[in-house]
C-alpha cells in the first residue's frame, strides 16, 4: 500500500514538474482515436476513389485510375453537383439570416426563465425523430396541407399558385418543389446555426457596445463593425454544420421535393 502511494506521489510530482508530459498524456488517446477512426476512414475512402468498379461483375478493380473523377464532369453528374451545392449554399445563407436575430435576442435580452425557454425552443426539435419531422413537413406543404389551407382562408391561393408556377422553384405543390426541399432543410438544420452564433454573441462584452455608442457609432455601424466581426467565428461554425449536413443529406430530397437527384442520392 505504501509503495503504491509512493509511486502515485512520484508520478504526480513528475506530471506537475513537466506540464508538457501531462498535456501529451491527455492528448495522445483522443488523437490516436481521431487519426485511426476518423482520418483513417477518410483516407480509405479517398484511396478507393482511385479505383473503379467492373460494370459486369460489380467488383472493385484495384488498378489506379482517374475514371471516377472524370465521371463527375459528365453532364448528368455535374448537374447533380451544381444543384446540391446551390441548395446547400442557399440553406446556409438563409439559416444565417434567420438565426442571427434570434441568437442576438437570446444573448442580449433573454434572462432567467426566458433563456431557458429559448434553449428549450431551439433544442426540442432536435429531440424528436428526424424522419417524423420530415414527414410532418411533407404533410404541412402538401396540396391538402395546413399551409395551403391558410392561404385559402386568407383568399391568397392565387399568390401561392403564381409562385408555384415559377419554373425551377415551383411545382404541383410545395411538397414536390425545390422550395419545399429548401424550407425543410432550413427548419431541420437551423438549430445548428443558432447555437454557435448565440455562443459567439454571448462572449461579446457589453462594455464594447457601450464604448461604440459613446464614440458616436450608430446602431447600424455598431452591428457592422463590432458585433458582426466578433460573431463571425460562430457564423462560420454554424455555416460549416449547415452546409455539410445539407450537402450529404439524402432523406429530405427523397421525401420532399422534385424527382431531381442530389449528391446524397447519387
Amino acid at each position: 500500500m505504501a509503495n503504491t502511494r509512493a509511486f502515485g506521489g512520484r508520478a504526480s510530482d513528475a506530471l506537475w514538474r513537466k506540464p508538457r508530459l501531462l498535456l501529451a498524456l491527455l492528448l495522445v488517446p483522443p488523437l490516436l482515436w481521431l487519426g485511426i477512426v476518423y482520418l483513417g476512414s477518410l483516407f480509405a475512402l479517398l484511396a478507393q476513389s482511385f479505383f473503379s468498379i467492373d460494370e459486369f461483375s460489380g467488383l472493385i478493380n484495384y488498378n489506379l485510375t482517374l475514371k471516377t473523377y472524370g465521371e463527375l464532369f459528365r453532364p448528368s453528374n455535374f448537374d447533380i453537383l451544381v444543384r446540391t451545392v446551390a441548395m446547400a449554399s442557399a440553406v446556409t445563407i438563409a439559416a444565417a439570416i434567420v438565426a442571427f436575430p434570434i441568437a442576438y435576442y437570446a444573448a442580449r435580452y433573454a434572462k432567467g426563465r426566458w433563456k431557458v425557454v429559448f434553449y428549450l425552443g431551439v433544442m426540442l426539435p432536435l429531440w424528436s425523430s428526424y424522419l417524423v419531422k420530415v414527414y410532418s413537413w411533407k404533410l404541412i406543404l402538401a396540396k391538402e396541407g395546413i399551409l395551403n389551407w391558410i392561404f385559402e382562408m386568407l383568399h391568397l391561393s392565387w399568390v401561392l399558385q403564381a409562385y408555384l408556377s415559377v419554373p425551377g422553384i415551383g411545382g404541383y405543390s410545395l411538397s414536390v418543389s425545390w422550395t419545399g426541399t429548401f424550407l425543410v432543410f432550413l427548419y431541420v438544420w437551423l438549430p445548428f446555426m443558432i447555437l454557435p452564433v448565440q455562443a459567439a454573441l454571448e462572449r461579446v462584452p457589453s462594455s464594447m457596445l457601450e464604448a461604440s455608442g459613446d464614440l458616436g457609432a450608430q446602431p447600424g455601424q455598431t452591428l457592422r463593425y463590432v458585433i458582426l466581426p466578433l460573431a463571425l467565428p460562430g457564423i462560420i461554425a454554424g455555416s460549416i454544420f449547415t452546409f455539410s449536413l445539407t450537402l450529404g443529406d439524402y432523406i429530405i430530397p427523397q421525401i420532399v421535393g422534385t424527382s431531381a437527384r442530389m449528391i446524397g442520392q447519387a
